[in-house]
């Protein structure tokens, strides 16, 4: 069933985060601005092992700890997929950094397209009682400022964003049936919007409040990709010009199909390990090398998820957050097994 919220009128709240949380002018955090200036690539950390202590270990590798409120934001998975990033493999992750899992509500009619049916669909996912969990636009709506405002003007996120302190951008990689391939990338700018949000994104700025017309007006691909990395930097940042943030990538049950499908494709990858980074746009594009760059064989096909990315474009989401400042498409991949 759609619905359409009400926003939530919150100009203090977002310039108290906007001054707090280091909301900056122009877009560009300080690790990627002194890189620039040195020429230095950015780091990217792998693991081949996909296990809670690997994630642990790659964690800790990045250098940089998350204190005081942590949001761990993950996708909880669409009702019916079992593809998600599990409770027993975040775990011990997750109670390291003391975290809360942070999710928003999604725009289109599914199990987790308002709070009451989210919330039965994180329980039965096993995110409760294992975790604390906030679904962040259960109460509304926030704005925060994006630097690029070629398509969306503001960044309207769950207002419980400002109940944080630190975020770890714990991703799935994978295919995604609109965006080509869902990463760090996506999980920070669809997967932290509200619902509304989702919608000012999706629809390249036309819409700001989610309802049923808002699929009629789903028209712009590289306006919506651009949308994306628009968004993803302003989470960026949100979080102290993204010196209280980091990004962690797990490749795992990469199917074609992004965890918010109810009926994802079956994986036709092998499972590839673990990426980390302090650079969202390197990390991304660590993954996507790692899938174009695998030979296929009969029972390790990259071709689908490749055709998919293509067909969608996706790879522009990452050349555009690197042409808006958020990050190196030049990275060193750094072994730590």
């Amino acid at each position: 069933m759609h619905y359409t919220k009400h926003f939530i009128k919150v100009t203090a709240l977002a310039l108290v985060g906007a001054i707090a949380f280091g909301a900056c002018g122009n877009g560009k955090s300080k690790n990627n601005e002194q890189a620039m200036q040195n020429n230095e690539q950015a780091k990217v950390y792998f693991t081949s092992e996909i296990s809670p202590e690997s994630l642990v270990k790659i964690y800790k590798a990045l250098g940089r700890e998350a204190q005081g409120r942590v949001a761990v934001k993950i996708s909880t998975g669409e009702g019916g997929n079992n593809h998600y990033l599990k409770p027993e493999l975040i775990g011990q992750l997750v109670n390291e950094v003391n975290g809360t899992i942070v999710e928003c509500n999604t725009a289109y009619a599914g199990t987790r397209d308002g709070s009451e049916r989210h919330w039965q669909t994180i329980r039965e996912h096993g995110f409760i009682p294992t975790f604390r969990v906030d679904i962040m636009d259960e109460e509304g709506d926030m704005f925060i400022p994006v630097s690029d405002t070629t398509h969306i003007k503001r960044n309207i996120v769950g207002s419980h964003l400002a109940n944080y302190d630190f975020m770890i951008n714990l991703a799935h990689f994978k295919g995604h049936a609109m965006g080509g391939y869902g990463g760090v990338l996506k999980n920070a700018s669809i997967g932290v919007a509200s619902s509304n949000g989702k919608a000012n994104i999706h629809t390249a700025g036309y819409s700001e409040v989610y309802d049923e017309d808002t699929w009629n007006h789903v028209e712009d691909q590289d306006g919506f990709l651009e949308s994306m990395a628009a968004a993803a930097q302003a989470v960026h940042n949100y979080f102290g010009n993204g010196e209280r943030i980091l990004y962690i990538a797990v490749m795992n049950n990469m199917s074609i199909d992004c965890d918010c499908d109810s009926s994802p494709e079956a994986p036709r990858l092998k499972d590839y390990g673990i990426m980390a980074s302090l650079d969202p746009v390197a990390l991304d594009k660590a993954c996507t090398d790692a899938i174009f760059n695998i030979k296929p064989t009969e029972d390790n096909d990259n071709q689908p998820l490749i055709e998919r990315i293509n067909q969608l474009h996706g790879l522009h989401t990452i050349d555009h957050a690197a042409k808006i400042g958020l990050g190196s498409l030049d990275y060193q991949l750094i072994n730590i097994d």
